[in-house]
């Protein structure tokens, strides 16, 4: 799996460019806020959290 720490980097930078809240993009993509929070923070680095950040750079065509 790739290294996913600047997509998630950039994630975090288009969620504050936008206001956009961790909690909405959770309950968006039918992830536990808590679980998001994990994958947010770099603490959850599994092959499922991977798949949740490049749909979210897909999805909103984070470049």
């Amino acid at each position: 799996m790739p290294e996913i720490s600047l997509g998630l980097n950039k994630i975090k930078a288009y969620m504050d460019e936008n206001h956009i809240l961790a909690v909405d993009l959770a309950t968006a993509y039918g992830i536990k806020k808590g679980d998001f929070a994990d994958i947010l923070n770099e603490k959850d680095t599994s092959p499922r959290a991977n798949r949740v950040i490049i749909k979210i750079i897909s999805d909103f065509k984070i470049r």
